[in-house]
């Protein structure tokens, strides 16, 4: 009687007030973020955080030079425009890119909740929309639903749920038979968990939990929360900031008390007012060094790089989501991978065969040959899909596994299925661990029973074996078949044994009793087949790259310790050495206290049977111990580590959640687009830097002549409008010549960069160096040329202003190519080839140049030049790249020399 009411299913009053009662059957979204403060967020960045401070001081400057004495008028206010586009465009674009990825995401990442359901309400079985399952719902699962909701099984039929989202186990068999249930599984045997999917078998179950009080929600929500951890380019831009603005305040200072000095000391009997006045411009004179000191291309720059990488990593199948994304992947130290789907195929196939009878494993048209195909074709509930380009399977992945054998093979199951008529069946269940399956067979015109199933126990069921032609006893042959069966086992791969009897006339109707096969059915053992879900063709030689990066890879995985190992042993990180020491299990990693857990990770390479509360957890560790940390995966448990990690890498098949969580999703679902990724990142890098190299030259260049101007008492032969042509345009212009740059396969030989406090700072000494000695030699040769120019000529001519102009510029166009080598110390034209969109911005460059100077008139205070001038101009100030060419020259000579006494040494010491 009770199980009777139970049956009968809620009725529609009770169906509303469990709604009210504990809610509804739909997962609450992630709060979107207005676009207003998507855009304003973009300028919460410290160098442009730098740059609205000059762009305040700015207008103070144009200020009193409209409205003081000088009376300049609005053309003063020329600098702050051009330093407030420069502002709004690095954000704009930072804006734009990511509101453009984001947009493509959301396509990706559509989530139905309109998905019918079977339920029992009122005594009936009707379909009713996801969305509309409340707790204390009847639910009937069948082949290839989707679980709803939580709940606990009513009743289990041969039931397989594949957990791969949340636990990273393919197969799991479901009961409610206390005796068989798994006291190792994640979770209870006769609990079935939303999200998953039913591969075979069918069952009901009693909801118990629903949206966000789910097992899948409470992930998702985990998922969500707020990662404010900044990323290695955000704390190396802050360090960068603070330098800038301590070097802008110092020299500032510095000059105003120098300058302050001078005035009392020289005119001690000046009037007070003079005195003011004087101060008032030795004030001017120290804020414009503050504002000359600020790199306003800087800020664009970054943004023009990042979003660049971020386009052109899309077409290599990375979606980058959030741009700062691109540059962290180079700065990985650690990657932890989920196994399922990340670094395996997510599909079973067979890895051998053993079928004894077979002469190397060919199918043939002989007897045997044909009972395997059919036996395989027929005694399977699993179908393949054909309709999309790479083959799906239907059902039971290890049946799939089988079929994909026979289509490898360019025989296809479903006409061998099709003309079997199948008499009686057994369907795979959990206490049989077996199929079986009578048809009448067209092949042998016979009446045949084909069984399938766990090795062991369908081995109990022979007589006898079928091996080369001949039939043995089954005793005589079963040590060396178990003897094979421990081999597949070590490689913790899953294993079938298959067997067939030909039945009599009148046999066909007492092969199963109650269930199961009748004692003394005496079959032939055909042989075993070995299935594992193998790993992906690119994985080992992606994951080689990653160590010989100075990457870390570790396993993350819901499945056994004995499949992670063998897993980790195939791609390459689990070693002969490597003990128990280097793996742990997600119970056991949750017993160890925060320090005997940041003890362990540095030698950990697997942990298996984890939790999404122990990948999120052995994150945070890691990033405890500086660790810049990357976290691939494709299911829900693995939404809380990709959420808390640097950057979180999805797979472009993955759930929802997970993408949802990450940064990065990698549509081809490829881990060497992981390896991509951390090239394109140190690339990136660098190219920033190579950046920084030539616009901080420039900026000590400027810095300089405006502090010896102000010291000697003349004015900056320089005009604002040429300035901002200098550190916006011009710079523009070289941000994206240098970020056009093809990332370099070499980086990947480097060791990742030290992050945290006392971690490498984004301006090595040798850049340091670079900047201040090309920037002061920039200074002494356009020194000369103004001491030549007014010891000629007295005060200074448009034409000779233009020529000062053009040769400013022209060195540091020709600097933009010394910057270009910067790093691989090799030659400015190697690789031309492959970066004509360099080539193409440095002529656009010279062309603007020629423009400015040729039609600027007034507005930039130049007049044309004659092409002789344009010739010794560009051949004069090209002396820079030369004298670069020359120290790189002389550098890999040196490293050359060294290299071959090297060589000498360790060939005379053997």
């Amino acid at each position: 009687m009770e199980r009777k009411q139970l049956w009968k299913g809620l009725t529609l009053q009770q169906v509303e007030e469990n709604r009210k009662r504990y809610g509804v059957n739909t997962l609450t979204p992630p709060q979107k973020t207005p676009l207003w403060k998507l855009f304003l967020e973009k300028f919460d960045d410290p160098i442009i955080r730098i740059l609205l401070i000059a762009w305040l001081l700015s207008l103070v400057i144009a200020a009193v030079h409209c409205w003081g004495p000088e009376a300049k008028g609005f053309g003063a206010f020329l600098e702050s425009i051009g330093i407030f586009f420069a502002i709004l465009l690095a954000g704009g674009v930072a804006f734009i890119f990511e509101a453009r990825a984001k947009k493509a995401f959301d396509v990706l990442n559509t989530v139905n909740d309109d998905t019918e359901v079977k339920v029992v309400r009122e005594g009936h079985i009707c379909q009713i929309p996801k969305r509309d399952v409340v707790v204390g719902d009847i639910v009937v699962l069948e082949t290839g639903d989707e679980v709803p909701a939580d709940g606990h099984l009513l009743e289990a039929i041969s039931l397989q749920i594949n957990e791969s989202t949340l636990t990273g186990e393919p197969v799991i068999s479901k009961t409610i038979r206390e005796e068989n249930f798994d006291p190792e599984a994640t979770y209870p045997s006769n609990v079935v968990m939303r999200g998953t999917t039913v591969i075979d078998g069918h069952g009901t179950f009693e909801v118990e939990q629903v949206g966000d009080a789910t097992g899948y929600g409470k992930v998702y929500e985990g998922s969500q929360i707020e990662n404010n951890i900044d990323t290695p380019l955000q704390i190396q831009l802050k360090g960068l900031a603070k330098v800038i603005s301590k070097a802008g305040y110092a020299l500032a200072g510095l000059t105003f008390v120098v300058l302050a000095a001078k005035l009392l000391l020289h005119s001690p009997t000046l009037p007070l007012m003079d005195v003011v006045s004087q101060m008032l411009n030795i004030f001017m004179i120290a804020v414009t060094l503050i504002v000359v000191s600020v790199p306003e291309g800087l800020p664009m720059s970054v943004t023009l790089s990042l979003a660049l990488s971020m386009n052109r990593m899309l077409k290599t199948n990375n979606l980058v989501r959030k741009m700062h994304a691109c540059e962290t992947m180079g700065a990985t130290t650690v990657i932890c991978t989920d196994k399922t789907g990340t670094l395996t195929q997510n599909q079973m196939q067979v890895y051998e065969t053993n079928f004894y009878n077979l002469k190397n494993q060919t199918l043939a048209d002989d007897e045997l040959s044909r009972l395997i195909k059919e036996g395989i074709a027929a005694n399977s509930t699993a179908f393949l899909d054909h309709s999309a380009p790479k083959i799906k399977a239907l059902g039971n992945p290890t049946e799939a596994a089988l079929l994909l054998w026979l289509h490898s093979r360019g025989i296809e199951y479903l006409p061998l299925r099709e003309k079997a008529e199948v008499l009686e069946q057994l369907t795979f269940s959990t206490e049989r661990k077996y199929m079986a399956t009578v048809v009448s067979s067209p092949l042998l015109e016979k009446k045949i029973l084909y069984v399938k199933g766990a090795p062991e126990i369908v081995l109990s069921h022979c007589k006898q074996v079928a091996i080369d032609g001949t039939y043995k006893p089954t005793e005589m042959c079963k040590p060396a078949i178990e003897q094979q069966l421990l081999a597949y086992q070590n490689q913790a791969m899953r294993t079938l044994g298959l067997a067939y009897r030909i039945l009599r006339e009148g046999e066909e109707g007492n092969r199963f009793y109650e269930g199961r096969l009748t004692p003394g059915v005496d079959l032939v053992f055909l042989g075993i087949v070995a299935i594992s879900d193998p790993v992906r063709a690119d994985v080992p030689d992606a994951v080689q790259s990653c160590l010989q990066a100075g990457i870390d890879v570790k396993i993350v995985t819901g499945d056994t310790p004995a499949t992670a190992r063998e897993i980790a042993r195939r791609i390459g990180t689990w070693k002969e050495s490597d003990t128990d020491f280097n793996l742990i299990t997600g119970p056991a990693f949750e017993t160890l206290t925060d320090q005997e857990a940041l003890e362990r990770i540095p030698s950990l390479k697997i942990m298996c049977r984890a939790r999404p509360t122990d990948k999120q957890r052995l994150v945070r560790l890691l990033q405890q111990q500086n660790a810049v940390v990357a976290v691939t995966g494709d299911g829900t448990n693995d939404a809380p580590a990709l959420n808390a990690a640097q950057v979180g890498l999805s797979m472009g098949d993955g759930t929802s959640v997970a993408k949802e969580a990450s940064d990065i999703t990698i549509l081809d679902n490829s881990f060497a687009g992981i390896t991509r990724a951390v090239m394109w990142g140190r690339s990136l890098y660098r190219n920033i830097q190579r950046f920084l190299l030539f616009q901080l030259t420039i900026n000590v260049a400027a810095c300089l002549i405006v502090l010896i101007g102000s010291l000697v008492g003349t004015e900056s032969p320089l005009t604002i409008t040429q300035m901002l042509w200098v550190n916006l345009i011009m710079d523009t212009f070289a941000a994206a010549a240098l970020a056009s740059l093809p990332p370099n396969p070499k980086v990947m030989n480097d060791k990742p960069r030290k992050s945290g406090p006392g971690g490498d700072f984004i301006v090595s000494r040798p850049m340091t160096y670079h900047i201040f000695a090309v920037g002061s030699l920039f200074v002494v040769v356009l020194l000369c040329i103004l001491i030549y120019f007014t010891h000629t000529e007295g005060n200074l001519s448009l034409y000779e202003l233009s020529v000062f102009f053009t040769f400013f510029v022209m060195l540091q166009f020709w600097n933009m190519f010394n910057a270009k080598a910067f790093a691989d110390n090799k030659s400015a034209f190697a690789h031309l080839r492959s970066s004509k969109t360099f080539l193409q911005i440095a002529l656009l460059i010279i062309a603007g140049q020629y423009l400015i100077v040729t039609f600027g008139g007034t507005m930039f205070n130049v007049v044309p030049l004659h092409w002789k001038d344009w010739c010794t101009i560009v051949a004069s100030t090209s002396i820079v790249l030369w004298i670069g060419e020359a120290m790189r020259w002389r550098k890999r000579f040196l490293e050359k020399k060294r290299n071959s006494m090297l060589r000498n040494m360790t060939s005379n010491s053997l």
